[in-house]
């Protein structure tokens, strides 16, 4: 028996601040992919958190926001952050799973993250092409994409903040 519930919501915003602070550590705002959230406004329709069933504790979220690359739009996946007391209970895939299931694909093609191939490939990413790059350093193996086998082998291009498709 699970020790959370998923639900289909935003998180309250400290409490979802403290949990990435928890999760990641104060340098998170340094990464590449926090560029592509800056001056962007996250899909709430698309937000999960995880709770603990215990006593409502936030423990587990997930957020998406709009990009393109090109002319295709999709979705940037991330932060998705789980509690280091939950890690290795299934918070992140549940989270991701009940996340990835609610995407009108027709809207947005592909789904974009950094992350580790190991972990993501249990909802079917795949090493994005190396012709897509992101706004500053990133390790090309680590550029993840999700979403039609063909279409995500064409992506090329820089990945850039969509905030009016949202």
């Amino acid at each position: 028996m699970t020790q959370f519930d998923i639900l289909s919501q935003s998180a309250e915003p400290q409490a979802l601040h403290n949990l990435l602070d928890i999760a990641f550590g104060p340098g998170r705002v340094t990464r590449t992919a926090e560029r592509l959230r800056e001056g962007n406004r996250h899909i709430a329709e698309y937000d999960c958190m995880a709770v603990a069933k215990a006593d409502g504790a936030l423990v587990g979220a997930i957020s998406f926001w709009p990009v393109v690359i090109d002319d295709t739009a999709g979705l940037l996946l991330g932060p998705l952050a789980v509690h280091p007391d939950m890690q290795g209970q299934g918070v992140g895939l549940a989270l991701m799973q009940n996340a990835l299931a609610a995407i009108d694909e027709t809207r947005f093609a592909f789904t974009l993250l950094v992350g580790d191939l190991p972990y993501y490939k249990k909802c079917d990413f795949t090493i994005a092409p190396i012709s897509v790059r992101l706004p500053g350093p990133v390790d090309p193996h680590r550029v993840l994409v999700r979403g039609e086998t063909k279409l995500c082998a064409k992506l090329s291009g820089m990945v850039r903040r969509a905030p009016e498709l949202c």
